[in-house]
């Protein structure tokens, strides 16, 4: 369990705070990390900026969980014992949630996780927190797009990994319900040196369209063999394939103009405007601390993650209490709307409003935050596509009211 610190030494009478990024840093998710680290530091800066909270400074703190439940989980285990002053967690990842979130929830640490797994649909931890669709609901917009686009045939070419595979049974039910025929669905090992005859596989089965999600370097080989064959289809990702490193790989294996040509993904809805991701990004982008910070700024996980640490903040000066397992029940407090509430959209603003004495609706970068009785908040979705120079393009949009008949 590799771990490495941004956090600023506070006094011993009013230590920093710290958020630690508990995702993968390194393997095969290893952007999953970096992602969510770069919302958090913006959101440090902005609440840095409005005084802390309750005069506490705010610290980002990441610690790798190299995608593996195993080493995740005892690592994880030294993380919350050795690690005082704690904040709140951003995470785990899909790659870990099953074997790590009971634990941080016994430890009565909130964490707002991004992971996509089914199982956490009808939650029952109490300090366990979700602001993105499951990947249950991702696999709908997909399979949605596809019928929209008249794709009747498919091909699900997706990772053997835990992350990878948990949205496919939902997306061959999902496709199936909507007319689709998913003719081939494989599970691919990944890191291998040649696909041929998997590619030559989907060849024989005919599909119209690929669905997939593996390593970026997996879905490069996989692809080229494919585009050697003459034999390239559309493709439809999901949001683990808008990455930097995705693209890296997938346009020096096939080339830019196949990748605009035949790709797209999907990903949350977060459309980069607005007031609260004005803020977002302009924190992004001063941060000394992110490498090439522009590359998430219409990223709607690290916009999550962003809103993510807002929350906290706000939850914790609602109560005037830093203790995570006082103010993690005051999270819902935060983010509801009513007609009492005052909408906010930044930190400032939100610590304004309550120490005027109103109830708050924040209302972030990703939008609204909405928690059901499993802690679960999620809206539509958007797709798109890459532009030559790796940045993104909105295709459409996938509404929840859309995908409402097809969720269960």
């Amino acid at each position: 369990m590799a771990a490495c610190s941004s956090v600023q030494p506070g006094s011993a009478a009013n230590p920093t705070l710290k958020v630690l990024t508990f995702n993968p840093f390194t393997g095969q998710d290893g952007s999953f990390g970096p992602e969510a680290l770069a919302g958090c530091q913006a959101a440090a800066a902005a609440i840095n900026a409005a005084g802390g909270v309750l005069t506490h400074t705010v610290a980002c703190q990441s610690v790798d969980t190299r995608g593996n439940p195993a080493s995740a989980a005892s690592g994880g285990a030294k993380m919350l014992v050795a690690t005082p002053h704690m904040l709140g967690v951003l995470g785990p990842s899909s790659d870990e949630a099953d074997a790590t979130a009971p634990l941080i929830n016994a430890a009565g640490i909130p964490m707002f996780a991004d992971t996509g797994e089914s199982s956490f649909d009808h939650n029952k931890l109490p300090y366990f927190w979700r602001m993105l669709a499951a990947d249950d609901v991702r696999s709908y917009a997909m399979a949605l797009y596809a019928k929209q686009k008249g794709y009747l045939r498919a091909a699900a070419v997706f990772g053997d990994d835990v992350g990878s595979q948990a949205g496919v049974p939902a997306l061959v039910r999902g496709y199936n319900e909507l007319g689709g025929h998913m003719v081939i669905n494989q599970k691919i090992e990944l890191g291998q040196g040649s696909y041929q005859q998997q590619v030559q596989q989907l060849i024989a089965a005919k599909p119209q369209v690929i669905f997939t999600e593996t390593s970026p370097q997996t879905n490069a080989t996989y692809l080229a063999e494919l585009q050697q064959l003459n034999h390239m289809i559309p493709v439809i990702g999901t949001d683990v394939t808008i990455q930097p490193s995705w693209f890296t790989a997938m346009a020096g294996a096939i080339g830019k103009p196949a990748v605009t040509q035949y790709f797209v993904a999907e990903q949350p809805y977060a459309p980069a405007s607005g007031p609260a991701w004005q803020v977002f990004n302009k924190n992004l982008l001063a941060s000394a601390t992110v490498p090439k910070p522009a590359q998430w700024s219409t990223d709607s996980y690290t916009m999550s993650d962003y809103d993510s640490v807002i929350v906290m903040a706000l939850a914790a000066t609602a109560m005037k209490n830093t203790s995570p397992a006082v103010w993690n029940a005051s999270i819902p407090a935060v983010t509801t709307a009513s007609k009492e509430a005052t909408v906010v959209h930044t930190y400032a603003a939100g610590v304004a409003a309550l120490r005027a004495g109103k109830k708050i609706d924040y209302v972030g970068a990703a939008g609204i935050i909405d928690f059901n009785q499993w802690h679960n908040s999620g809206g539509g979705f958007q797709i798109d596509s890459y532009q030559a120079n790796g940045d993104l393009s909105l295709v459409t949009s996938i509404t929840a009211a859309q995908l409402a008949p097809l969720i269960r």
